[in-house]
């Protein structure tokens, strides 16, 4: 491994990577139907070409650039080139609206632009004048991308790797990247990271779940994402481990099966997609394939838990390597066939999904993080796994909970600040660096256990505090539901705004005699879904109690202004475009009561 000593800058980790393990594969990408590769010689010579072309536009240290892009090799030149001349580099979501990416480019000062495609730079065009900053646009995947804008093929064409010139040396607390956050309220906020805060994270996380050079990594998060970008970029390169970028989400199975992974960085979502997708499978077969999938699921964890140290041997073991040809091996095929282990963060992972993931094979250890942290500050490792909980602080990261139940996290991993926004820095980074998370949290055994966020509390009239993310996630796991979002403020009680796909109210209203759609806005649809609600609520104090609920017609999306580019809800602007339903819901309530 390389370290971040060795390393120091991360431009410095590509050269020495390639230094390490020149003809080794680093990249597999799949073009014209089959999946071509890059070595590590390759990639750092392509990436030398791209910084001739970058200098030659005048960027030099200190200059910000912004990238719009895939997951792709060509992110990995344009952010690699700007980085060995000292640039700052502002990776940008794909999915995000355009008005949005032209605020933050704006904002972050940046020079250039390299986008995807002339699709892009379309929708992004019309909002050329609140760009004054901006002086060349780029765009990857289009040889005529339109007025304004110049393809990367036409840019590099009289460009090779000795017009380059030496790379900057930079030092480790210089500034490499500014990373929007996708807040669910407000302006996102520009967090600054230098290349120690990254490298500290990348090797902390490293020595916690190691990768392997022979690892072979399938990315499909944004490389935006901070948690894929340090543990799904950076820690492959430390490591020399070989990452191939998915085609699309709706690609993921076939490439799943093509790349065969041996490890996963996801998002939670992922692991609940594929939970839900085995429990609508059960529903639709025999009762003796249920069955026989519970004995596997309560066998499979059962030995986790012993190998764990947590439990002991029962003698229904003896049926584990059966179960596991018959359940557990057919499922995992489905995902290459080869995953031994998947990192999983960027939200809260449901205990009933992760129990179901590792019984039946991969082994998920659950972290959390923010990007403020670069991101990581608590993991699970292979030989302490607690899916209950998002596992113990990294090595040398320092964690306490304040006085009104905050997560405190100080380490070199903890960003410079906000960018142009030091009120913001000093309102969570106090005097003696300790960055204040926003989220509640209780500390068992070392164990982390994330317990809501500080500010997402409703407070009803009657002055009583309810976390709505606890309640949404145990509401959550009821397969009926898709999204949902819980709301009260000021109000006399809890009420809720859902979205159910139409296969899962079919599913599951089988028999019920309920109209076709949950959208319907019929009585005996609302209380057939707040039966459903009221189940997973009993566990809670009196107050949680959901007594309105609205089926929405249509999803929240990213392409509505509803999620962040991360797919978290936007609870104000949701509670803002809903509003008229959500009166209605109060409204009558108070007719009914009077």
């Amino acid at each position: 491994m390389i370290d971040a000593a060795e390393a120091r800058s991360l431009h410095g980790l590509l050269r020495a990577r390639a230094a390490a393990t020149p003809d080794n594969v680093a990249y597999l990408e799949r073009q014209g139907g089959v999946w071509r590769e890059s070595t590590w010689a390759s990639i750092l010579s392509e990436v030398d070409r791209w910084r001739g072309a970058l200098r030659r536009l005048g960027l030099t240290v200190g200059d910000h650039v912004a990238l719009r892009c895939e997951s792709r090799v060509h992110w990995v030149f344009f952010e690699q080139a700007a980085l060995s001349l000292g640039c700052v580099v502002v990776p940008l979501y794909v999915s995000d609206r355009p008005e949005n990416v032209a605020w933050i480019v704006n904002h972050a000062e940046a020079r250039v632009l390299l986008l995807e495609d002339g699709a892009m730079w379309d929708d992004l065009r019309p909002h050329a004048a609140s760009m004054p900053r901006l002086e060349a646009v780029l765009v990857a995947e289009d040889s005529d991308p339109g007025a304004g804008a110049r393809s990367t093929r036409s840019w590099l064409a009289d460009t090779d790797a000795h017009d380059a010139g030496d790379p900057h040396a930079a030092d480790p607390d210089e500034l490499a990247t500014i990373v929007y956050t996708s807040g669910t309220t407000g302006c996102p906020k520009g967090v600054m990271l230098s290349h120690r805060n990254i490298l500290d994270n990348c090797e902390l996380g490293m020595r916690r779940l190691p990768l392997r050079r022979d690892d072979v990594l399938l990315s499909f998060l944004p490389m935006c994402h901070a948690l894929e970008r340090t543990c799904g970029y950076y820690a492959p390169m430390m490591a020399g481990a070989t990452v191939a970028f998915a085609r699309s989400v709706p690609d993921l199975p076939e490439d799943l099966r093509e790349v065969r992974p041996t490890v996963l960085i996801t998002v939670p979502r992922i692991f609940e997609r594929v939970h839900g997708k085995i429990r609508a499978r059960l529903a639709d077969g025999p009762a003796w394939r249920e069955r026989l999938f519970h004995r596997a699921v309560d066998v499979g964890w059962s030995r986790f838990l012993r190998v764990q140290g947590r439990g002991s041997w029962r003698p229904a073991h003896v049926w584990g390597p059966l179960l596991d040809r018959l359940v557990g091996k057919p499922m995992r095929a489905r995902l290459g066939g080869r995953i031994e282990g998947a990192l999983c963060g960027g939200a809260a992972l449901r205990f009933d999904v992760a129990r179901v993931i590792i019984a039946l094979g991969i082994e998920v250890s659950h972290a959390y993080g923010l990007t403020e942290c670069s991101p990581g500050v608590t993991m699970n490792g292979r030989e302490d796994n607690r899916p209950e909980t998002v596992g113990q602080p990294l090595t040398g990261s320092e964690i306490r909970i304040a006085d009104d139940g905050e997560l405190c996290v100080r380490s070199t991993s903890v960003m410079l600040g906000y960018w142009r926004d030091p009120e913001a820095t000093a309102r969570v980074i106090d005097a003696d660096g300790w960055l204040h998370t926003g989220d509640l949290a209780r500390i068992d055994d070392g164990f982390v256990t994330i317990t809501g966020r500080k500010k997402e509390i409703i407070v009803l009239a009657t002055g009583t505090k309810v976390p709505p993310d606890d309640l949404e996630a145990s509401i959550m796991r009821d397969p009926l539901f898709e999204q949902i979002l819980i709301v009260g403020e000021g109000r006399p009680f809890l009420a809720a705004l859902v979205f159910i796909e139409p296969d899962a109210w079919e599913r599951q209203t089988r028999g019920h005699g309920l109209p076709a759609s949950p959208a319907s806005g019929d009585e005996t649809s609302e209380a057939f879904i707040l039966q459903r609600i009221s189940r997973h609520l009993s566990g809670f104090t009196g107050h949680a109690r959901v007594r309105r609920v609205t089926a929405v017609p249509t999803p929240w999306t990213v392409e509505s202004g509803l999620l962040t580019p991360t797919l978290k809800p936007k609870r104000e602007r949701i509670a803002e475009f809903y509003v008229d339903e959500i009166e209605r819901m109060y409204a009558s309530c108070a007719v009914n009561d009077s």
